[in-house]
């Protein structure tokens, strides 16, 4: 790593400056999906995991910019957290009978997950919140970038990639090579090995896109069969 760190010293200010832009793009990614949710009319195949999930991240990156101080970090997060709290409003929207009541839902866990964490980091050593926040923060990362990936059985079963978020997937992938490289500048181990395990979740995922279509495999029926 460490020829590759020297190699790009001397772009370390617009790395990192690019990654910080991507990752304000990113946040916009969201919007393609919404806009494949409104020609469909309804939530139906589709998640408000990515969003809350998004949500959680946000609120938590703000909290742990304050430990570290970093004041772009909280103005980046604060975007995203204003973004995805208006796609976790007009996902709802489209939402209907009972999926209102499982948005309902996940935005409770969502909730108490943000309370707990933020609950125990007003009660642990100063000397080691740091250190395990950022743990945290790494595992939601993880958690987040993985998600869609639970559905993979779906995926596997209609041969299909309908309702995954390819734009949120695919400029994840782009913003975790960008915090790859900074980390790699700044020869922070930390930051390479989470940005390298969510670059990789990424990369399955592309994979899927590229093996399976975006619309479900039409079925034959049994009148389909005779004619054939």
């Amino acid at each position: 790593m460490e020829p590759l760190a020297v190699a790009l010293d001397p772009f370390k200010d617009t790395i990192g400056l690019t990654a910080a832009a991507i990752t304000v793009l990113q946040f916009f990614s969201g919007v393609f999906v919404l806009n494949d949710i409104r020609k469909k009319g309804n939530t139906d195949g589709f998640s408000a995991g990515p969003f809350l999930g998004g949500t959680v991240f946000c609120l938590l990156n703000i909290q742990f910019g304050q430990m570290l101080q970093d004041a772009a970090m909280i103005k980046v997060n604060f975007i995203g957290l204003a973004l995805n709290v208006v796609y976790v409003c007009v996902f709802y929207l489209y939402s209907a009978g009972s999926a209102k009541t499982k948005v309902w839902g996940q935005i409770g866990i969502a909730g108490a997950i943000v309370v707990g964490i933020l609950s125990y980091v007003q009660y642990e050593d100063p000397k080691l919140v740091e250190f395990r926040f950022g743990l945290i923060v790494t595992a939601i990362l993880l958690l987040l970038v993985g998600m869609p990936l639970l559905g993979l059985g779906e995926i596997l079963k209609n041969k299909s990639t309908e309702g995954l978020p390819f734009p949120i997937i695919l400029a994840g992938s782009i913003v975790s090579l960008a915090w790859l490289l900074y980390g790699v500048v700044l020869r922070s181990n930390f930051l390479v090995i989470q940005n390298l395990l969510a670059l990789a979740l990424g990369l399955v995922q592309l994979a899927l896109f590229a093996i399976f279509p975006s619309t479900p495999t039409k079925r034959k029926t049994k009148s389909d069969k005779k004619t054939n």
